[in-house]
């Protein structure tokens, strides 16, 4: 090997060119004292810690990612938070859920109509239905901050049966109204 390495710097000495296998490993080893001179300066290599590596991503592999297929609940969870709908969805679960959260002899009776500041107004098929849910609110409340969560309805009120509205459309006449009619 030394008569090898003897030969090749005669050569350079003759010429003032490396030629052939020569100049591969001279180029290796330029190639290698830069990077050896690149990790002292950084502090990584063997000697100074972790090797940084870099690779393009491919596939997500075994573990989980963000590229992988999520399921919609998820998203649909994600979407509601990052533009402020969880109040108005959570408070729509009240009008969802009104059969399960009072009973269903009280629903049938009974149907939310607006949630507006933790204040729920629910109207009522007769007085008596309007009377027997005012003595039931704390019972109510209490069945609603169980099952959806606490501070989403505060209070309620109860509202009878409407009357019908006798004005359609957007001109009248003001008058008695519905009275004229039965005389």
């Amino acid at each position: 090997m030394d008569n090898s390495r003897s030969a090749a710097e005669s050569r350079v000495a003759e010429d003032g060119e490396l030629r052939g296998p020569d100049l591969a490993r001279a180029a290796l080893q330029a190639a290698r004292e830069q990077a050896a001179a690149k990790r002292k300066k950084s502090g990584a290599g063997p000697a100074g810690g972790k090797v940084r590596t870099r690779r393009r991503r491919g596939w997500s592999g075994a573990g989980p990612d963000d590229r992988d297929p999520q399921p919609l609940g998820k998203l649909a969870s994600r979407i509601a938070k990052d533009r402020g709908w969880t109040d108005n969805l959570t408070g729509g679960q009240v009008f969802a859920k009104w059969g399960a959260l009072v009973g269903e002899e009280v629903a049938e009776h009974t149907k939310p109509v607006a949630l507006s500041d933790g204040e729920l107004t629910v109207q009522a098929q007769s007085t008596a239905w309007a009377t027997q849910l005012r003595l039931l609110q704390r019972q109510i409340l209490k069945r609603i901050s169980d099952g959806i969560g606490r501070d989403v309805v505060k209070r309620i009120k109860v509202q009878g049966p409407a009357a019908p509205s006798w004005r359609h459309g957007p001109r009248h006449v003001p008058g008695r109204g519905p009275r004229d009619t039965y005389g």
